[in-house]
């Protein structure tokens, strides 16, 4: 059987980290994806929001660096869980138990990035916040160094 998952979204906001009463971190967060080729009823994107779990360093890595709004790959595994809640009423909560996340974008992309219509107002719905957001990416956005010189790489193609 498989259970693999890869995400790339961004953070609908800010990851926020608990620690149990063992001492270990956990960081709950949810991950806005777009959906490739579909669109709702208004013309917009349809969005999925996934809520991502992650544990010990890689939840402290998020909680000290990733912010609301940031372009992260999630790779993990779905995992089903269930409690009883106040009222006593069985609550079923899906999940992904992340392995590790990666921040796709630089820090002064991230910070300089501006915001369009109503990103940053994430208020639940499809096709709004998140959903309508798309990055303008280039070729100068990949041409950030020097060029990588191959020529005496012993490579045997």
């Amino acid at each position: 059987m498989i259970n693999r998952v890869v995400l790339v979204g961004r953070l609908t906001k800010d990851v926020e980290v608990r620690k149990t009463s063992a001492g270990l971190s956990v960081a709950s967060f949810t991950v806005a994806c777009d959906r490739r080729g579909s669109r709702d009823q208004n013309g917009q994107k349809t969005t999925d929001f996934i809520n991502c779990v992650a544990w010990r360093q890689t939840a402290d890595f998020l909680g000290q660096y990733a912010r609301k709004g940031a372009l992260v790959g999630v790779d993990g595994k779905i995992q089903t869980r269930n409690y009883d809640d106040r009222d006593g009423k069985k609550v079923y909560v899906t999940e992904v138990l992340a392995d590790s996340v990666q921040l796709l974008e630089s820090r002064n992309a991230s910070q300089t990035r501006q915001p369009q219509d109503n990103y940053g107002s994430y208020d639940n719905s499809y096709g709004r916040g998140y959903g309508t957001y798309e990055e303008p990416v280039s070729a100068e956005d990949f041409n950030t160094g020097p060029a990588l010189d191959i020529s005496s790489d012993d490579l045997p193609f």
